[in-house]
């Protein structure tokens, strides 16, 4: 395990960013709603309005629930004791990418071999 980061404070960091993200998708969870397409209450431009808002709010907690999965998948590690280390060669990840994204599984080796 890499012996030079706090696991500690990636742990907070993480648990933060989850509490966080799920603020945002109660705040937000209107906008997800079922838009109402009755042409006698609601003129056509104002029902594209909320198509189109309720397609960006859909596709903003899509991209909520998917780093909801990564901070879940860097817990996981953090209590296996793994955090840190590259899941594909076990190299130790610099603590400048774990800071940058806590979530990160790949040393940069990895990543950009793999293209990511």
């Amino acid at each position: 395990m890499n012996n030079k980061i706090d696991i500690e404070t990636f742990k907070a960091a993480l648990l933060a960013s989850r509490k966080e993200i799920g603020r945002l998708s109660e705040v937000s969870e209107g906008d997800r709603q079922t838009v109402v397409l009755d042409q006698t209450t609601v003129g056509r431009l104002s029902r594209m309005d909320a198509l189109q808002t309720q397609a960006m709010a859909l596709e903003t907690e899509r991209r909520r629930h998917v780093e909801l999965q990564k901070i879940d998948a860097a817990l996981a590690r953090i209590e296996a004791g793994d955090y840190g280390c590259c899941v594909h060669c076990g190299e130790e990840i610099e603590i400048k990418r774990l800071e940058n994204d806590p979530t990160v599984p790949t040393c940069i080796s990895c990543a950009q071999e793999a293209g990511s």
